[in-house]
């Protein structure tokens, strides 16, 4: 049986939230993840909410999510998508969920007349590194990505 793929709403914050979780265990970051159920429930259902989210769902338990949103370059003059997270729960790995929930971002992308999606990868994922590049996904070794968070963000923020 094939996955199915639907938006998440905002009664799912809270597979939503689980599964979140689990993408960071599996990140080797199970302490890191500070949003909430509840902040998940009020961002989906913000008129405007700052991202959106399919849910893969096997024999109807979401077993799978892409969480994603808006950008914009500069240099195509086109939006485009961030897929922030992209997670299948391993005994649902290599059934094609993955690659479901993929290819429904992708196919949003293009109906909204989008340039690109793009995401970023640990390092040590050899599995989802591996995955992205059989799908024909190019790894963007020229650049490097940089954040600025906590006391580092607001420095910056003090910063004249």
């Amino acid at each position: 049986m094939s996955p199915t793929i639907r938006p998440a709403t905002p009664d799912d914050a809270a597979e939503v939230h689980r599964l979140i979780a689990a993408l960071a265990a599996y990140a080797r970051e199970p302490d890191a993840v500070l949003s909430t159920p509840e902040v998940i429930r009020a961002q989906l259902a913000d008129p405007r909410p700052p991202f959106e989210c399919f849910l893969a769902e096997d024999e109807g338990k979401p077993v799978g999510f892409a969480l994603f949103f808006a950008t914009y370059s500069t240099w195509l003059g086109k939006q485009g998508l961030w897929l922030e997270d992209l997670f299948v729960q391993e005994p649902h790995r290599h059934r094609g969920i993955g690659r479901a929930l993929l290819a429904r971002v992708a196919q949003l992308a293009v109906a909204r007349g989008y340039g690109r999606v793009e995401w970023s990868v640990l390092g040590w994922n050899a599995p989802a590194l591996g995955f992205y590049q059989r799908l024909g996904a190019v790894a963007l070794d020229e650049w490097t990505m940089h954040r600025l968070t906590g006391d580092a963000l607001r420095a910056a923020a003090a910063a004249r």
